[in-house]
């Protein structure tokens, strides 16, 4: 099947920090090519891929050269033009319209879209069909009128919880996000600590984590993005906690520098508030070997194995509770939930089975 694959571009793939739409994109693309898919992949530049590779831009926005992106906006007066950094959604409808391009004359079976409801506009245009994961996105009503107008285009949600954001939406399968098992070796011997991984945001709750932490007796260690926007809350209410020895922070770390500290803690607390649509931390510890400690939010009532992988919460107290009964918990188990149900290989599978059906 010949498959175009609209990555995102805000970090070049794989991306090495941040960036779990693009690394679901990667993982994706990756599983496709192995079995047997012809696949194009749109990205920016500076991405690496075992596809067919289009570079659309020339840099991912967050990784543009610091001295363009810094550069202030001002008149030229010898050139008549206003100068500035680099226009991100300028950059995106150039990134779009060239798979887009590409696809109107015929070159793909189908189009897949991991830009929430930019590419959407498209699909009525096109001749093959434009699926669109929307990783979470419809959790902003003001997108709302955008999917409405394309209801009737095929979706795929990474959970059952994701359809309770816009439950009217064509949804023609629910494909969990799977992971590269290698890059997540199993660990059956656990240290005492409890790890916190993700942005360091309100939704994420990593406040209430360092509050169960707290009193629960344990070491927190804390790892993940601080955004511009939550730079007050991260002072206000994560910073003044931070003492290198009850709670540490290890500031955003890759995939590979964050491995090993999965596999060690003795459990993840995911004390998010929000519908998180999937949660790519909790299966990257379950393979570990790795507990997770959850709130009952969005997907990780389903990501998780209620008293074999970890706990699904109600408040706080419960949450320390469960810190207690994290030994009860069979390393193994975690890392066969994961194999059975969370792995590249059978995200691939799922997504082909979407595309068969939406070709035939």
């Amino acid at each position: 099947m010949r498959i175009a694959m609209l990555a995102p571009i805000s970090w070049p793939l794989p991306p090495k920090g941040y960036g779990p739409w693009e690394l679901v994109a990667y993982n994706l693309t990756e599983a496709l090519v192995k079995q047997g898919h012809d696949v194009t992949v749109f990205a920016a530049g500076g991405s690496q891929t075992s596809a067919k590779l289009v570079e659309t831009v020339p840099y991912a926005l967050e990784t543009w050269p610091e001295n363009e992106r810094n550069q202030p906006r001002r008149y030229d007066q010898s050139t008549g033009l206003l100068e500035g950094p680099p226009e991100g959604s300028a950059l995106e409808k150039l990134h779009i319209a060239t798979c887009m391009e590409r696809a109107a004359d015929g070159e793909f079976d189908v189009v897949h879209s991991h830009l929430h409801l930019h590419a959407l506009v498209f699909g009525r245009l096109i001749k093959c069909p434009l699926v669109s994961t929307l990783h979470g996105s419809a959790w902003v009503r003001a997108h709302h009128a955008v999917f409405n107008k394309y209801r009737d285009l095929p979706f795929v949600s990474i959970s059952n919880a994701e359809r309770t954001l816009m439950p009217e939406l064509n949804y023609v399968a629910t494909v969990y996000n799977g992971i590269r098992l290698e890059g997540f070796p199993f660990e059956a011997e656990k240290d005492d600590y409890l790890l916190f991984a993700g942005r360091l945001s309100p939704e994420k709750g990593p406040d209430v984590s360092i509050e169960v932490a707290k009193r629960a007796g344990r070491r927190l260690v804390m790892a993940g993005m601080i955004e511009p926007q939550y730079e007050d809350f991260f002072n206000a209410k994560i910073k003044p906690h931070i003492d290198g020895k009850n709670v540490e922070y290890l500031g955003l770390l890759s995939q590979k520098e964050l491995a090993p500290i999965y596999r060690k803690a003795a459990g993840v607390l995911f004390t998010i508030n929000w519908c998180e649509p999937f949660g790519l931390v909790a299966v990257e510890a379950q393979a570990s070997g790795t507990p997770i400690i959850a709130t009952r939010f969005g997907a990780l009532p389903e990501i998780i194995l209620e008293g074999e992988t970890g706990f699904v919460v109600n408040d706080i107290d419960q949450a320390v509770a469960a810190v207690a009964k994290l030994e009860t918990i069979r390393p193994q188990a975690c890392r066969q939930n994961v194999e059975q149900r969370f792995t590249d290989d059978s995200m691939a599978r799922g997504y082909a089975d979407v595309y068969a059906g939406l070709t035939e």
